[in-house]
């Protein structure tokens, strides 16, 4: 072995300055017990419910649809009244309805309904038989009662949808919607000849006319999704027919697809606020074809068509309101002639809000109608001719809706908000007025189902404790009959959950706010104060903060970020739902000035409380939130520090008519209105760190927002980040970009906050 040669000694360094002792590093904090990806998993954590709750006839069973976490698809289910067992009635081994093979026109009928449902999406009722119709792509499948097997009535036709699709009161035909025309078909069993499809519409085969289907407008702003009705003696149909052609096309291009062909390139005709709505009519076809009898929606306005149902007598009745929603009629046709009468009128200074279901027609001809009129949505009953006998409910809080009418015991079933605007339940007052009586007791949120005989009803409960339960209760005391068997969601017990904590507060103005605080764990990060996210919409027409689990805890992704550290504060600011039209008419003729001082309230309150760190304050949203997060950074930048904005509407002009003209009037009465509401006005007030998020076929908030701002950010000198979903919409569709969304939003506020 060879001698290693010795190293020539070194020289002795000088000795180093003793360096100071580093703290030890905690460890870095995560959003255990659950990952990233299992906050975008839809439906989030005990959300996996029974929807499209009906009974049958004889209120002897119970019909809905229902998945499973681990199984999403839709299935068709029914519950057994006598002894509380579940029965499967109808499902599809291929998946049924899935978002990757959608045509285009279902895509964007789901995007109005913000339907992500797989599976079973839908059925249909009839009246008076119990039959029940399922659309699927390949056709229409109906079931002959209970326990039968479905069959198909009606074929579906390549490169075409069935849309609309809805049974006679018989159940003997079904109507539906193909090629922008109505088509009527027998459900009958017999020859090809006698069962197939028959059109009862014509003039609507060109692009931009449509029979038989809502417009836009109807289905986005006014919750109307039908366009089609049968009349109860099953002879004759009302439909809606659509003009818009003389709308500018508005053209959206997938730029994220490999081809380049004729599928890239979407047309829609948009109703810019100010600009031309679709041109509606509404006609009655005898349900055999022939020429159509056309109603008189002459109203010397214009006018849009919010409810249209029949009457027991055989005439046809409509809720219209003019286009600047002010002005409220309720109106009867003669279905023969098309001559129409008014039963009622109203009007008001602030905004006509129409109820999903604001009327119930009484056996001699009256009828139960719900108004603001007071300036709280209340219940009334009028005569067959529209006089005022009396008013049934009364005070400063809202009923939400109108549920069942008992006239033979005199009973008026509702839901609404008495005791508390964070929460809902069932409420019976006694036709003829006086005391109101509260159903459900628990404290939260309660929605139901009533029966036919008002003998049941169907009872889906949540608080920020407790994720829901459904129980079939009874009338008119709520005592549990059946519990609904649903699926085990593990996740609920996993992910421990921990609620909000439920807040109120005073504005500037002295007003009561609701809000709610996701307090980080103290064991882990210490008292406070905590960085700050502030998650926002702010917009007219929604409520975020309700005693509910859906809304409130199962909220993933801001549980996450409270498991990163965050303290996330929700607040519904002034223009919030639920409290009133005079609490509402805050935002009358200007967007982004009232909302964000009582946002700004919020995080000073917090900063009183000791709970938030005022140099760390960030804040998010989506649509009407995006447009508050950047407002926010505009018009408060010593207050926020960090701004997500999604899919932000920055100048409402380039919103829709029905929407944007409901609050803020048109750009030509109202232009200073829209230039102060606008966020391009405000650019150069924007500081802080800002990522922009939208989906490049968003259809409905159009990217031209966040490009118009952005050409403005570049234009100011404004530095800001972007994310865009080449292949996304409004409402995120798909798991990876719901997933990549998540972790881009935690990413930044770390980096930044």
């Amino acid at each position: 072995m060879a001698e290693r040669a010795r190293q020539p000694k070194q020289p002795k360094q000088p000795k180093q300055p003793k360096q100071p002792k580093q703290p030890k590093q905690p460890k870095q904090p995560t959003a255990a017990p659950f990952t990233i990806q299992e906050t975008a998993v839809l439906p989030a954590p005990g959300m996996t419910l029974p929807n499209s709750l009906s009974f049958s006839l004889d209120d002897s069973f119970l019909t809905y649809l229902l998945g499973t976490p681990d199984t999403p698809a839709q299935k068709l289910w029914g519950l057994e009244m006598a002894t509380g067992k579940p029965v499967l009635l109808f499902e599809r081994t291929d998946g049924g309805v899935r978002e990757e093979t959608l045509s285009l026109r279902e895509e964007l009928r789901r995007q109005r309904e913000r339907n992500r449902a797989t599976g079973i999406t839908s059925y249909a009722r009839a009246a008076y038989a119990e039959r029940i119709l399922i659309p699927m792509k390949d056709g229409l499948y109906l079931l002959d009662g209970y326990g039968s097997p479905a069959r198909r009535v009606v074929e579906g036709v390549a490169g075409t949808d069935i849309q609309g699709a809805t049974l006679s009161p018989d159940g003997a035909r079904v109507a539906f919607v193909r090629d922008g025309e109505v088509y009527v078909a027998s459900t009958e069993t017999g020859s090809a000849a006698q069962t197939a499809p028959r059109q009862i519409t014509s003039g609507a085969r060109e692009a931009g006319m449509t029979h038989g289907l809502a417009e836009y407008i109807a289905q986005e702003e006014l919750d109307r999704r039908e366009g089609l009705w049968w009349a109860p003696d099953g002879r004759r149909i009302a439909f809606e027919e659509v003009d818009e052609r003389h709308i500018p096309l508005y053209v959206i291009v997938h730029q994220g697809m490999e081809t380049t062909r004729a599928e890239t390139r979407e047309e829609h005709h948009y109703p810019f606020a100010g600009a031309e709505n679709a041109r509606v009519r509404l006609g009655v076809v005898a349900a055999d074809g022939g020429l159509p009898v056309w109603m008189d929606l002459d109203f010397g306005e214009e006018v849009y068509l919010a409810r249209v149902f029949w009457r027991r007598d055989g005439d046809l009745g409509a809720i219209v309101v003019n286009r600047p929603q002010k002005t409220l009629w309720l109106v009867r046709f003669d279905p023969a002639t098309g001559r129409r009468t008014t039963v009622l009128s109203e009007s008001t200074d602030i905004w006509i809000n129409v109820p999903a279901h604001g009327i119930i027609e009484l056996e001699d001809g009256g009828f139960v109608w719900l108004s603001e009129r007071s300036g709280f949505r209340h219940i009334y009953v009028f005569t067959p001719t529209g006089e005022l006998q009396r008013q049934v409910s009364a005070g400063e809080w809202m009923v939400d809706d109108l549920l069942a009418v008992d006239e033979a015991n005199g009973m008026v079933y509702f839901t609404g908000a008495r005791e508390d605007p964070r929460e809902k339940h069932l409420y019976a007052v006694s036709l003829a007025g006086g005391e109101i009586r509260r159903i459900t007791q628990e404290p939260g949120m309660h929605d139901m189902v009533i029966d036919h005989g008002c003998r049941r009803f169907v009872d889906t409960w949540s608080d920020i404790a407790h994720a829901p339960t459904v129980t079939v209760r009874a009338l008119p005391d709520g005592a549990p009959i059946h519990a609904l068997p649903l699926p085990p969601d593990p996740r609920v017990k996993r992910f421990r959950l921990r609620p909000p904590e439920l807040i109120t507060l005073r504005n500037r103005q002295d007003d009561l706010l609701y809000g709610a605080v996701y307090r980080p764990d103290a064991r882990r990060f210490g008292p406070g104060p905590y960085p700050t996210i502030v998650s926002v919409y702010g917009g007219p027409h929604v409520q975020e903060i309700t005693n509910s689990w859906g809304r409130m805890t199962a909220n993933m992704l801001l549980q996450y970020l409270c498991g990163l550290g965050f303290l996330i504060f929700r607040l519904d600011n002034r223009g919030s739902a639920r409290r009133g039209l005079l609490f509402e008419s805050a935002l009358r003729r200007q967007f982004g000035a009232v909302e964000v001082d009582d946002q700004v309230d919020g995080v000073r309150w917090l900063i009183a409380q000791g709970l938030t760190d005022p140099r760390r304050v960030g804040i998010t949203g989506w649509s009407y939130g995006g447009y508050m997060t950047l407002m926010c950074l505009a018009k408060a930048p010593g207050v926020f520090q960090v701004g997500i904005a999604g899919a932000p509407v920055t100048d409402q002009a380039g919103y829709d008519t029905a929407y944007t003209e409901r609050y803020l009037e048109t750009p030509a009465t109202n232009a200073e209105g829209y230039a102060q509401t606008s966020v391009l006005t405000h650019v150069n007030g924007i500081a802080g760190k800002l990522l922009l998020i939208h989906g490049l076929v968003d259809e409905n908030v159009h990217f031209r927002h966040t490009a118009r701002l952005i050409q403005a950010l570049i234009q100011a000198r404004k530095p800001f980040d972007t994310l865009l979903f080449p292949e996304e919409r409004h409402m995120l569709r798909f798991l990876p970009s719901r997933v990549y969304l998540n972790e881009r939003i935690a990413a930044y506020f770390q980096a930044h906050l």
